[in-house]
């Protein structure tokens, strides 16, 4: 595959993704899911990686060098994302084992839940390689089960169905996890993402440490991670607001489990609609947690987006009360932290509160950073005081 004039600085760079608009030619005659290589106009080597003219982004490149891209390159990829895991202080009951780009492995996620893994292959690429993935990680992790929840809509970009099921003998649908001092149910089967939120991991503790005696409002709570984190180290009372029936329940289920269901209250109810309710009520809570979906997914989103960032942060800051603490999340990469800065700066001016950027924390540090690649940073969290 040859390259536009022009067209290869971003490349050279480290980026793995090359755009359809970038290519000048595809020589001989690669199949979609083949390997290939990509070179510049000028015959200068960038990369090998698999393609998919189906794709906009029509190769995502593995290896700079010219490798074989075989079952040893790929026993080499895992065994280099698991023992950056290994590493001390890193262990878990549950945490990401494979980062799609962020561990040189453009596709694919592997998620741990006790001894249940959980597989993404969201590329063509890697999808026709996906048995021996499970035959790799098998070996290397030895799980009880390895179930595929490739029931997400960036498959559809790829030319392939959604689907979903065990890709080994059947395991548990519902697994118990460990974070911190708490334990969590995840449901891997029709849980969100592939069944927790495991990118939040070290913000949830870290902002439990400041919620002592304080009253905690959840916002966009699922499961309810962040409110019952904050109970377990000492929260006087916690309020989770979340739309799903299903993860209501399942945040009442886990609540009981680390023994703080009795100051913790679940609200069944859409967090827009919730967050106007309590803010007209007045300044009740001394930290609001707002953790939200991706609300811009393309840029063409991003003004209404923003606008939304703005509407919950607004509101949440009118229910705190003086001397508090608002942690405010944005999953859209679109979004940077700039921007949502900006944006948390302009509801705080239209709620006149004074504010102040205590932290400014990312994911999970099993959801490594590709230098060369920005998508891999999606996740903001900011810790602010608020007088």
């Amino acid at each position: 595959m040859v390259l536009f004039p022009g067209r290869d600085e971003r490349l050279r760079a480290g980026h793995l993704w090359v755009y359809r608009t970038e290519i000048a030619r595809i020589e001989g005659a690669p199949q979609d899911g083949d390997a290939v290589a990509v070179r510049t106009a000028f015959g200068h080597h960038l990369g090998v990686g698999f393609l998919n003219t189906r794709s906009v982004i029509t190769v995502r490149i593995l290896a700079a060098g010219d490798p074989p891209l075989d079952e040893a390159f790929f026993a080499g990829r895992l065994r280099s994302a698991l023992a950056l895991r290994g590493r001390p202080g890193w262990a878990s009951s549950a945490g990401r084992l494979i980062y799609s780009e962020g561990d040189g492995l453009p596709g694919v996620i592997v998620d741990r839940y006790g001894d249940v893994l959980v597989l993404q292959t969201l590329t063509l690429g890697m999808d026709r390689r996906k048995e021996m993935l499970v035959r790799l990680l098998n070996e290397t992790v030895r799980p009880r089960g390895i179930y595929a929840r490739n029931d997400v809509a960036v498959r559809r970009l790829e030319g392939l169905p959604k689907e979903h099921g065990w890709l080994t003998d059947a395991g548990p649908a519902v697994v118990e996890i460990e974070e911190g001092p708490c334990r969590f149910l995840v449901d891997i089967e029709h849980g969100q993402k592939t069944g927790f939120f495991l990118d939040q991991r070290e913000n949830r503790l870290r902002v439990a440490e400041l919620a002592a005696g304080l009253r905690v409002l959840d916002c966009f709570a699922y499961t309810g991670a962040w409110g019952i984190q904050a109970a377990a180290h000492g929260a006087a009372a916690v309020t989770g607001m979340e739309i799903s029936d299903a993860a209501v329940v399942m945040a009442e289920q886990n609540a009981a489990r680390n023994h703080c269901a009795d100051r913790c209250e679940w609200l069944r109810e859409n967090a827009f609609d919730g967050l106007r309710r309590l803010a007209a009520a007045g300044p009740a809570f001394d930290l609001v947690i707002l953790d939200p979906p991706a609300f811009v997914k393309t840029r063409s989103a991003l003004a209404a987006g923003l606008a939304g960032y703005k509407e919950i942060n607004l509101r949440a800051l009118k229910a705190l009360a003086p001397r508090s603490w608002l942690v405010t999340c944005s999953c859209s990469y679109h979004v940077d932290e700039a921007r949502l800065v900006a944006t948390v700066n302009e509801a705080a001016r239209d709620a006149r509160r004074t504010i102040r950027i205590v932290e400014s924390r990312s994911q999970a540090r099993d959801h490594p950073v590709h230098p060369a690649m920005p998508e891999t940073r999606y996740l903001k969290c900011l810790i602010i005081a608020v007088d």
